[in-house]
């Protein structure tokens, strides 16, 4: 089986209520290269690019985790884009991946996935999700 560890995944499919950047584009801390007194950024193992961070919110209502970070490989920051008349831009990723992992810092270990992404950029605004047809009324 040739299953890479990096699933790929659509936008639509991790966020098909929309997500919203909540914070802006932070470095990636390497903690294992970094000591007290100098932080080092962390470095995609693959490409050897520098990796950035963004927390995203979730709009799906049903979402478990409602804020998630995006990891992003890029040689500059990236920019986030203007929100118009909001404080929080809608926002897409391309290249999208997710990681599968247990994460045991709990009680209890858990199945926990990380995203990353080759590039953020503004979401298109999504179509109106279509009401459910109602049954008229019966006249009796």
């Amino acid at each position: 089986m040739a299953l890479s560890r990096h699933i790929p995944i659509s936008n639509d499919l991790l966020f098909p209520a929309g997500a919203y950047a909540v914070g802006a584009v932070e470095q990636v801390i390497d903690f294992e290269a970094s000591t007290r007194e100098q932080r080092v950024q962390a470095h995609d193992r693959d490409s050897g690019l520098p990796l950035w961070a963004v927390s995203v919110f979730d709009a799906d209502p049903e979402a478990r985790a409602k804020v998630v970070r995006v990891t992003i490989a890029a040689r500059t920051p990236p920019v986030l884009p203007q929100a118009a008349g909001s404080p929080f831009p809608a926002v897409a990723f391309d290249g999208l991946t997710a990681t599968g992992y247990v994460d045991t810092s709990g009680s209890r270990p858990r199945q926990a996935w990380s995203f990353r992404a080759t590039a953020v950029r503004a979401a298109t605004p999504k179509a109106q999700m279509p009401q459910p047809l109602r049954r008229p009324e019966q006249a009796g």
